[in-house]
């Protein structure tokens, strides 16, 4: 059974990534947001159906990410430069565009095991993301199924939500009033 990491220090990551823009390479870590809230969330595979739908699904409410102090990564097992093709690809061709975050690789599959989403027998990640805040805790994490995509909507109402610190009761939304504990 894997360990809980909701409540724990993320696991440490260092992976290759190309930037939103498919044009510069570099290495990702952990450290690379201390001090700051991260959404990563792991996606199967490059040049899919349903993941280009998250991905820019989130990349058009990157402006509410950034206002809730909040750096987003996308995550799979595919290479680097397999994303910069998929990012250069035209949308009409299954392309994502230019994105306004980074797609990271983790080959090595080690992140993916690390955080729990990884289907070893098909060397892909499963639908996974992760809230992790300014101290390097997990305090969200939801794994879906191959075939299921996620709710953008709901991921930015989880981190404003965690961001509050208070009892937020159920469909609770920015504005409303937490619960007194």
């Amino acid at each position: 059974m894997a360990e809980r990491l909701v409540g724990n220090k993320a696991p440490y990551f260092e992976m290759k990534y190309v930037d939103g823009e498919g044009e510069r390479f570099g290495k990702v870590t952990l450290d690379d947001y201390k001090g700051k809230w991260l959404v990563m969330f792991f996606y199967p595979l490059d040049f899919t159906f349903v993941c280009p739908t998250e991905i820019t699904g989130i990349n058009s409410r990157i402006e509410d990410f950034a206002k809730a102090n909040a750096e987003v990564l996308g995550v799979s097992t595919d290479s680097e430069h397999s994303h910069k093709a998929w990012i250069h690809q035209a949308h009409d061709k299954g392309g994502l565009g230019k994105l306004q975050f980074p797609l990271a690789s983790d080959m090595t599959q080690k992140v993916a095991k690390d955080y729990g989403v990884l289907v070893e027998e098909d060397g892909i990640a499963l639908r996974g993301l992760f809230i992790i805040d300014p101290e390097g805790v997990v305090r969200y994490s939801v794994v879906h199924d191959l075939n299921v995509g996620r709710s953008v909507e709901e991921t930015l109402r989880v981190l404003q939500a965690l961001k509050t610190g208070g009892l937020c009761p159920v469909n609770w939304n920015p504005g409303d009033e937490t619960l007194e504990g």
